[in-house]
């Protein structure tokens, strides 16, 4: 089952509620035997994130096992999702962690908007109810209900990886700086199982149920593309391949990163 993309509710890539109903079905399903994800994502929406986590620990309690591997990128909520398996195995090239959290980014505009002469005003009831507005000044005490905000999504997720990588919370606290890792780096710290090739994942999960010559159905939810966005995307593509070229880095990385505004993200909702 492939997971790419950023995780939302629906994006051209992305589609929750497809994920969350294939998983239902497999775990329904008596020819399902194991599940084997292959992730591909910058992370992106912690409910949505947190759902799909859920939902592949229900899957397990039928006993069949999840096994996961980690593509170009499995960061932030890609690497949350990660955390429901049984093992994580990565390419070479990999580039994982980033556990960490983000509850928003506020631009207080309203100096600028005096000097030009627009002035704007949000009629609201509650001193806090218009936060993170442009129009306002993001006061202290907003700042505070937001970090506690991030600070409460934070703790589950270090406390979902040690769960998972067998850390105490301050181990886990430690490696959960929000930076990426490489394969070897997570390998080195616990947050991977092994290092190694999508083909020797699957025939390794084969032997742990034992069944040789398991057969592999796909599940992966098609993009669908207009012809606008096809001429886009190849001017995309040329951008993201110089940009990639002057960083060192493969071009699905910055391919990533351009669709999460450009950093790998686990984002909580924001609301008016």
């Amino acid at each position: 089952m492939y997971i790419e993309g950023h995780i939302s509710e629906e994006n051209a890539e992305y589609n929750q509620k497809w994920l969350l109903s294939t998983i239902n079905k497999l775990k329904q399903n008596k020819k399902n035997v194991a599940l084997a994800v292959y992730i591909n994502s910058p992370g992106g929406a912690v409910y949505q994130a947190d759902e799909v986590y859920l939902a592949l620990q229900d899957y397990k309690t039928t006993g069949k096992l999840v096994y996961v591997y980690q593509g170009p990128m499995a960061a932030s909520g890609g690497y949350y999702i990660s955390c429901a398996s049984d093992k994580i195995f990565a390419n070479r090239n990999t580039l994982t962690g980033c556990i960490g959290v983000i509850s928003g980014t506020t631009f207080d505009m309203t100096e600028f908007l005096e000097n030009i002469g627009i002035k704007t005003e949000t009629i609201h009831s509650g001193k806090n109810k218009n936060m993170m507005n442009f129009n306002e000044p993001f006061t202290e005490e907003q700042k505070q209900i937001m970090q506690s905000i991030s600070d409460e999504c934070y703790e589950q997720f270090v406390s979902i990886v040690a769960k998972a990588r067998r850390l105490n919370y301050s181990q886990a606290e430690k490696l959960s700086d929000g930076r990426l890792y490489t394969a070897k780096q997570a390998l080195e710290l616990g947050l991977i199982d092994r290092i190694d090739s999508w083909d020797n994942m699957i025939e390794e999960l084969s032997e742990e149920i034992d069944m040789p010559g398991i057969k592999l159905q796909y599940f992966k939810k098609e993009k669908k593309n207009s012809f606008v966005d096809y001429l886009t995307g190849k001017a995309k593509d040329f951008q993201n391949a110089a940009i990639a070229a002057k960083m060192g880095l493969p071009v699905s990385i910055i391919e990533q990163m351009n669709r999460s505004n450009l950093m790998p993200q686990y984002l909580l909702p924001t609301a008016k």
